[in-house]
C-alpha cells in the first residue's frame, strides 16, 4: 500500500504522452492524487488537445524538452520516446537537474547505454529503467526460493513469449520494425522491445542482471512480417555462473498467451507469469503452490528514492546484462526471412497478421528444454547462430 507523502509534490515532465506514453500519463495522474507528484509539463511534437487532457489538468506543453525542463523546474523526467532518442534525452534531463524514468529498452546499443548511464551518474541524478516486471515482489521471492534450495540445484532459466501483432503494429511509428533508420541504430525487435521484459526478467531470476554476469550469447533471429527487424527469435545466454538462460519470443503466435519465465531446478520448477505477478512452485515431495504477489510502481519507487533514499529497483547497472543481449542482436547477422510455406495470413484487429505454423509449441518447448529453435527441429530455423562474448 502506498502512503501519501507530506511536503510538496515533485514536478514531473513527461516526454511522449501518446501510445504507450498514455499509460505513464495516467500513472502520473494517479500519483498526483496521492500527493507525490505534479504533472508540470508534456513534451510532444504535437500538443495534446483538450480531449486527451480531460481531467489531467493544464500542464505546460512544448516540443523542446530542454526548454520545458528549464521553464518547469522539473525534478523528474519520464521518457517514453523512440528508442534511438533515449540516450540524448536522458542526458538532457540530467543536465537540467532532473532524475529520470527511462522506458525500456534503455538504448539501442551498449555504447549508447554506457554513455547514458555514465552521463546521468556524473550529473548526480538517478535513473530508473522501465522494466516494470522487475518491480514485482515475486522477483525477490523467487530469488529467495532459489537461494534456499527449494527446487534443488539451479539448472537454467527459460522464458516464453507468444504474442499476436498485426501488420498495423509495424506501421505504428516510423521506427517500428527497424534495426536502424537513416543510419541510426533502433533495434526494435521482438527480443529487444515488445518482449524485452521476458529477457530482463529471466536474467534477473538467474541472478545475472549485470553486464559482467554474461559469459556468452547465441541468437537466432527471424521474421515472418515484411520488416527489417525480428518478430520470431530465440536467444541463449550463458551466465558467468555457468547457467543457461533462454528466451523464445514471437509476435506471430497462433493464439496470444501470457509470457512467462520458468526456473528449472534439479528437484522442481518455478513458473512466473510476470505480467500477472503470479508464481507456481512445483517441487518434489510437495503439492503445487500458486501465489499472487504485489508490485511496486517504478515511478513511485523513483519518487521514494529522490525524497527518502529508497533504493532504486531498476538502476542502469541492473540492466547491463539485458543490454549485452541488445548488443548481440544489433551486431548479429540480419534476421532471416521465414519462407512463405511456414507462415500464413490471418485476420488481425486492424490489419492482417502473419502466423508462424507451430510457433506456440516451439516457444513453450524452448522454455522447457532451454533450447533454440534450430535445436528443436524447426524446419525454418537457421542452424548457424550469431554468437557473442
Amino acid at each position: 500500500m502506498s502512503a501519501v507523502r507530506t511536503g510538496e509534490p515533485l514536478p514531473v515532465v513527461l516526454a511522449g504522452a501518446r501510445g504507450h506514453g498514455r499509460s505513464h500519463l495516467l500513472n502520473i495522474h494517479r500519483l498526483e492524487r496521492l500527493g507525490l507528484v505534479r504533472l508540470a509539463g508534456i513534451c510532444e511534437l504535437r500538443p495534446l488537445d483538450a480531449a486527451e487532457l480531460n481531467g489531467l489538468g493544464e500542464p505546460e506543453q512544448s516540443s523542446d524538452l530542454s526548454a520545458l525542463l528549464a521553464s518547469t523546474g522539473a525534478r523528474i523526467a519520464v521518457l517514453s520516446t523512440p528508442i534511438q532518442t533515449h540516450t540524448d534525452l536522458a542526458l538532457t534531463a540530467a543536465r537540467h537537474g532532473a532524475h529520470v524514468l527511462l522506458e525500456k529498452p534503455p538504448a539501442p546499443s551498449y555504447a549508447a547505454f554506457r554513455r547514458m548511464a555514465e552521463g546521468v551518474e556524473a550529473a548526480g541524478r538517478a535513473c530508473q529503467i522501465g522494466f516494470q516486471s522487475l518491480g514485482s515482489h515475486a522477483v525477490p521471492a523467487i530469488r529467495r526460493l532459489i537461494t534456499q534450495g527449494a527446487i534443488g540445484e539451479l539448472l537454467g532459466v527459460g522464458a516464453a513469449g507468444a504474442w499476436v501483432r498485426d501488420e498495423a503494429y509495424f506501421r505504428r511509428a516510423p521506427w517500428a520494425g527497424h534495426r536502424r533508420l537513416g543510419g541510426v541504430d533502433v533495434v526494435d525487435g521482438a527480443l529487444t522491445n515488445p518482449l524485452a521484459h521476458a529477457v530482463a526478467t529471466a536474467l534477473a531470476l538467474a541472478g545475472a542482471d549485470r553486464s559482467e554476469d554474461v559469459e556468452h550469447i547465441e541468437t537466432e533471429l527471424h521474421h515472418a512480417h515484411a520488416i527489417e527487424s525480428d518478430d520470431t527469435s530465440a536467444v541463449r545466454i550463458l551466465t558467468a555462473a555457468g547457467h543457461p538462460v533462454t528466451v523464445a519470443a514471437t509476435l506471430c503466435a497462433e493464439r496470444p498467451a501470457e509470457p512467462y519465465v520458468a526456473v528449472h531446478g534439479s528437484r522442481g520448477r518455478i513458473t512466473f507469469w510476470y505480467r500477472q505477478d503470479r508464481v507456481l512452485v512445483q517441487r518434489a515431495g510437495h503439492g503445487p503452490v500458486e501465489t499472487e504477489y504485489g508490485r511496486t510502481d517504478l515511478l513511485e519507487n523513483l519518487v521514494a528514492h529522490v525524497t527518502g533514499g529508497e533504493p532504486l529497483l531498476v538502476p542502469p547497472v541492473a540492466t547491463g546484462a539485458f543490454m549485452r543481449v541488445v548488443e548481440a542482436v544489433r551486431t548479429g547477422p540480419e534476421p532471416r526471412e521465414l519462407p512463405a510455406g511456414h507462415w500464413r495470413v490471418a485476420p488481425g484487429e486492424s490489419a492482417p497478421r502473419r502466423v508462424v505454423d507451430g510457433i506456440d509449441a516451439l516457444v513453450d518447448a524452448s522454455a522447457a528444454e532451454l533450447k533454440l529453435f534450430s535445436e528443436l527441429g524447426a524446419p525454418w530455423a537457421s542452424p548457424i547462430r550469431a554468437e557473442a562474448r
